[in-house]
């Protein structure tokens, strides 16, 4: 064989291979997962030509829609910790993201919907210094030690009470109905970086939930072989005794059914929070970065 064929040969089959890390995407749990990680790859790089991204594409931050090419997206961030929810059943994702940098600190909530091997929509709400009980080390520090590792198959909870237990949570803030709440015990709550639970076993998320307070715009990506859901919300519907109506997202591990972790990031300044607002619940002042 001559070099000349050779080197056509070579270059032929460049040419014709198509791109990976597009061709992996698609609505299976591995076609996710590649989703994820090339969203990942994009927002440590703050560069979205890396993915394949459907013409029309939605592009949100915080409820409202953007153009993407001035959205939080493009911001390169140097990523502390990650996990993913992959929901074959929507096509969806959701990837909560903390990044501890002293300087541009960011927890974010992004979801994405594939559609026919294209990444179709991309929501994004993140918080950072001066939102509501931020804190990012304290965020790092216990989501990174807890476990969300995968369920055996034969323990899963159901989609249906994976989102039943979601909501049973989210309504007791308007119903104030706690019993009807699936406490696991124990169980942690982070929100925003404030922290609950000592590392006991009677350790409880039943602290510190308002009642009066309606959470609405629910919308739902939910992941069974982790357990795992989270609901895109608002918390309350904007007024001044039913929430402010920031945007939110509680997200959810349940085991057997019972509630075990619950993170929680609203964008909301924290100026606008209880006592000097409407804001999202009771508790004390957050131990902001310094």
């Amino acid at each position: 064989m001559t070099r000349r064929v050779l080197r056509w040969m070579v270059v032929s089959g460049i040419l014709l291979a198509p791109e990976a890390s597009f061709a992996e995407i698609s609505c299976s749990r591995d076609g996710l997962k590649a989703a994820t990680d090339l969203y990942i790859a994009a927002q440590t790089k703050g560069d979205v030509s890396g993915l394949p991204l459907a013409k029309g594409l939605g592009y949100v931050e915080n409820f409202k829609p953007m153009n993407i090419d001035e959205g939080l997206i493009k911001k390169p961030m140097k990523i502390d910790h990650h996990r993913s929810l992959l929901d074959t059943s929507t096509c969806q994702t959701f990837t909560e993201v903390i990044v501890s940098d002293k300087a541009n600190p960011y927890a974010l909530g992004t979801r994405l919907r594939v559609n026919h091997g294209l990444i179709a929509e991309i929501e994004m709400l993140w918080t950072t210094t001066g939102y509501w009980l931020f804190n990012a080390d304290n965020y790092l520090k216990y989501s990174s030690a807890e476990d969300w590792g995968t369920i055996p198959a034969a323990k899963r909870d159901s989609r249906a009470t994976l989102v039943s237990a979601a909501n049973a949570y989210l309504d007791a803030f308007l119903e104030g109905k706690k019993d009807l709440v699936p406490w696991g015990y124990p169980c942690n709550r982070t929100e925003g970086g404030m922290h609950t639970g000592k590392g006991a076993a009677d350790d409880s998320c039943d602290v510190g939930v308002p009642s009066g307070v309606n959470i609405a715009n629910r919308h739902f990506v939910v992941d069974e072989t982790i357990g795992a859901v989270v609901a895109f919300c608002t918390f309350g519907a904007g007024n001044a005794t039913g929430g402010s109506g920031a945007p939110d997202t509680h997200l959810f591990r349940v085991e057997n059914g019972k509630l075990h972790y619950v993170h929680t990031l609203t964008h909301l300044l924290q100026a606008a929070g209880p006592g000097r607002g409407a804001g999202p619940g009771k508790g004390p002042a957050p131990n902001n970065q310094k």
